[in-house]
């Protein structure tokens, strides 16, 4: 049963994975109502948070019906991380995520993120200090290691486990593969079944349908999972894979009529937070697969993912409503 600092989660929980400009408020209320057990924000800058920046301040905020939620922060200088992890803690999360794993270049190749899996002690000492800081629970999300040759995430798991974290989330992939090749769970399995190891373990990477989810709790033993890309424009599936872990049963999809719906709120909710036109903006990933699977949906889709009115959008919107 996935346990973090004071709470405990029912049977087989589900959470969201932060993702840049996507795991924002107004996403994270969809995945919240479609049943996700847990949910963290998008990833901020400690250098950034430390100097007041206002966009990263946004990405503090979090509201009561998100709990339990994380805020997970990134940075490779000790006394930054630790500056930023208090300032964090102030907004009242449940507990605070370190970023070991983002492998996009601008974040890794400033020693960031992933780029942490260079340098082990640096990652360590870090956690240390933070799980030292604050009061809160710390947690980490980090990758197998930085590339085949380096696969050290039993290594790194038991060293964080020896400075106070509550709990791991293991992209099952290393840095140097990004995002492409096959999500390797083997060594997340070897991970979860090491006697030395006692802190839950959260498997993340290719868990697309409620059968690879029920394999990943069934096959390897994980206390919880977590859904990143499989959610973009998809919130429904925190619903799906829910049920069928518990009935064992497969739920369909939301109607065309329910999806536009969602849109709608979500879209309504990404205005209001981010204003226009970023609002907009922002919500394009989602608005190219809320539709995905619709035939002959190209030249709506391009409609949808190249106006910039709101209006436009909603009427468009209707439209999809009366046509598919």
């Amino acid at each position: 049963m996935l346990k973090i600092g004071n709470i405990t989660f029912d049977a087989y929980p589900v959470a969201l994975a932060p993702m840049e400009d996507i795991s924002d408020p107004p996403f994270r209320y969809l995945c919240k109502y479609f049943g996700a057990d847990f949910l963290i924000t998008e990833f901020i800058s400690s250098e950034a948070l430390i100097r007041n920046a206002e966009k990263s301040n946004k990405k503090l905020e979090i509201n009561d019906y998100e709990r339990p939620i994380g805020i997970q922060i990134f940075g490779n200088k000790i006394d930054s991380m630790v500056e930023a992890a208090k300032i964090a803690e102030k907004t009242k999360p449940d507990f605070i995520d370190l970023n070991f794993g983002c492998p996009v270049k601008k974040v890794a190749i400033k020693g960031s993120g992933a780029g942490l899996l260079k340098d082990i002690p640096l990652m360590v000492n870090i956690t240390k200090e933070i799980v030292k800081a604050v009061k809160i629970p710390v947690t980490v999300k980090t990758r197998l290691g930085w590339d085949e040759k380096t696969k050290n995430i039993i290594e790194i798991t038991q060293k964080l486990q020896d400075v106070g974290i509550s709990a791991i989330s293991i992209h099952a992939r290393t840095r140097s593969q990004m995002y492409k090749g096959k999500a390797d769970w083997e060594l997340i399995g070897e991970i979860k079944n090491n006697p030395k190891i006692t802190i839950p373990v959260i498997g993340n990477g290719d868990i697309d349908s409620p059968e690879k989810a029920k394999l990943m709790f069934d096959k390897y033993g994980v206390d919880g999972i977590m859904i990143g890309r499989a959610s973009i424009g998809n919130p429904w599936i925190f619903k799906q894979i829910k049920h069928f872990l518990l009935y064992n049963r497969i739920i369909p999809q939301p109607s065309i009529n329910e999806k536009v719906k969602l849109v709608k709120e979500h879209l309504k909710k990404s205005i209001e937070w981010k204003g226009l036109p970023i609002g907009i903006f922002e919500m394009r990933p989602h608005l190219s697969n809320y539709f995905k699977g619709i035939p002959n949906f190209k030249n709506m889709r391009i409609k949808l993912l190249t106006t910039n009115d709101p209006t436009e959008l909603y009427d468009l919107l209707d439209e999809i409503s009366k046509i598919y």
